[in-house]
């Protein structure tokens, strides 16, 4: 497989030079984007260490905790995805992309597990996953008070978590290439941020903590922008009707 620092753009591609300067331009918004979590997230860190002095500690059924726990599987998830495709494919803006969601969501993965270390509880709950998005949000809060999975019925604890790519769908990228490769991995990783995006506006509808605070809404922002490019990105890879 070609190394991401000399990729082969498949042929038709190169030959358009507005759609080059396209996909250069959203090439240098994601690289830009990558750096911009870098620092939200150590901001994110140092004031939370400092805020979390005058905190309650979160217990191990808050919702702080099972948003720690929850969104670790399903960021892990993420960064799975990301490295299928980037084996998958030679396009250097789904690569990078890739490589993007990889590194991002395992260093937020990393936080998170580093959250309930400091709390000193354990990595697994002792209730199923998302029971903490079935118990009531906070007054004044942000995020929406009632949170229903995608047939608009209430979360089931210890159901799928929202957005979470199957199995039988990962097995299927595993076995995809090129294009097909591209457009399945789009299709997958836009749902699997519309879950992780639900997941966070659940914990600021539930939680003050600034820490938990800091890292959901930069969720909500980067993940919200991502859906829009990748959105672009499938319609670019989808054969007219």
């Amino acid at each position: 497989m070609t190394e991401l620092a000399d990729p082969v753009i498949p042929a038709g591609i190169a030959d358009d030079a507005a759609r080059e300067r396209r996909r250069g331009g959203r090439a240098a918004v994601i690289a830009v984007a990558s750096v911009a979590l870098v620092v939200v997230a150590i901001v994110a860190f140092s004031i939370g260490r400092l805020s979390t002095l005058a905190e309650p500690t979160p217990t191990s059924t808050s919702a702080e905790a099972g948003f720690a726990r929850d969104m670790q599987v399903h960021h892990l998830q993420g960064v799975e995805l990301a490295m299928i495709v980037r084996d998958a494919t030679d396009d250097e803006e789904v690569r990078l992309l890739g490589y993007d969601i990889a590194t991002t969501q395992a260093q937020q993965a990393g936080q998170m597990y580093g959250w309930l270390a400091e709390w000193g509880l354990s990595q697994a709950g002792s209730e199923p996953s998302m029971t903490w998005m079935t118990r009531p949000a906070v007054d004044g809060a942000a995020g929406h008070d009632a949170h229903t999975d995608a047939e608009g019925g209430a979360h089931t604890p210890g159901a799928p978590m929202p957005g979470l790519a199957t199995p039988a769908q990962v097995e299927e990228l595993r076995g995809l290439t090129g294009v097909e490769a591209e457009r399945r991995f789009l299709d997958l990783m836009i749902a699997h941020h519309q879950g992780a995006v639900e997941m966070a506006d659940a914990v600021l509808a539930r939680s003050s903590n600034e820490v938990v605070v800091a890292l959901a809404r930069s969720i909500v922002d980067s993940q919200t922008s991502e859906i829009e490019l990748m959105t672009e990105m499938l319609a670019e890879r989808t054969p007219a009707a």
